[in-house]
């Protein structure tokens, strides 16, 4: 636990968000990391186990291709972002679109599901009106993931994954419940 109970208040707002959003079909269920379901979202809950023979069987409902960002597209996505971001005065703070998924630590003054949202939504307008993804392709999986970053410690570690870090592991604050699945 923190040393403030700010964030014991159900009202209460933590300092900044880290918001992940992955490219449609680049981690599908079956996948060897692991993965979550809309049923089972829920924190604390177990991932879906690694199984082949269900990743493939995802991999055969997609719609369209997986969506790699090559580095125009990256660019774009990261205009796309900062535009939300002024427009609807958050804060961001890092942020860094890769080839298969995008980071940002923003700051803002409500939950981070409308902030996810948008910034998907921009990203994905702005990918469209430079003509870099197709009318119909979904450039975006399903939700994202939202860490609740409650102290400037937790902030710090979030930007510096975010601009820097990056390996094979999931970002992951000290303290567990700081993330909040939907």
């Amino acid at each position: 636990m923190h040393d403030s109970d700010a964030n014991d208040s159900p009202h209460a707002l933590p300092l900044a968000y880290l918001i992940t959003f992955r490219c449609y079909g680049t981690w599908l269920h079956g996948d060897a990391r692991g993965s979550m379901d809309p049923k089972h979202h829920v924190y604390g809950a177990a991932k879906i186990a690694a199984s082949q023979p269900f990743e493939n069987s995802n991999r055969k409902q997609l719609k369209h291709a997986p969506v790699i960002l090559d580095c125009r597209q990256r660019k774009v996505v990261e205009a796309g972002v900062r535009g939300v971001c002024d427009y609807r005065s958050y804060i961001l703070r890092a942020l860094n679109a890769r080839t298969n998924h995008v980071h940002c630590v923003v700051s803002a003054m409500c939950k981070p599901e409308p902030i996810l949202g948008a910034l998907k939504a921009y990203a994905t307008r702005t990918l469209r009106r430079a003509g870099l993804i197709d009318v119909g392709a979904k450039p975006w999986s399903r939700h994202g993931r939202t860490i609740y970053l409650w102290t400037e410690k937790d902030g710090a570690k979030a930007i510096e994954y975010v601009m820097v870090g990056q390996d094979d592991e999931l970002f992951r604050l000290d303290d567990d419940w700081t993330e909040r699945a939907p």
